[in-house]
């Protein structure tokens, strides 16, 4: 039995499951200091998505990683490990997120 990838493609072509690519350190780092006060007062997933959703950027599990997404686009941007805020530790402070799986398991969407 051969197990091939899941292809579909958003709406803007991307690979609607793809894990962001690396970030070159200095859009990182602008990155970190913009978006990472906002991880690390979030008290709950709804207040989170709420301030990320301010400044224009969304949230989405892929492939069991937190990643922030650009909110109108739909792409990929960077994973909450790379802002130094991986999904267990932000877990295991505000709870653990409820999500419903995409068809085919490798994407969740949170449920807020």
């Amino acid at each position: 039995m051969h197990m091939q990838p899941n292809l579909d493609t958003d709406w803007h072509g991307q690979q609607s499951d793809a894990l962001p690519a690396p970030l070159d350190s200095e859009s990182l780092l602008l990155l970190r200091g913009f978006l990472t006060p906002i991880f690390e007062t979030a008290t709950d997933w709804r207040g989170l998505t709420q301030k990320l959703g301010e400044k224009g950027y969304g949230l989405a599990l892929r492939h069991g990683r937190l990643v922030v997404i650009d909110r109108d686009s739909g792409s990929a941007i960077c994973t909450g490990q790379s802002l130094g805020v991986p999904l267990r530790s932000l877990a295991g402070r505000i709870g653990r997120p409820v999500v419903s799986m995409a068809p085919g398991g490798t994407t969740a969407a949170l449920q807020v």
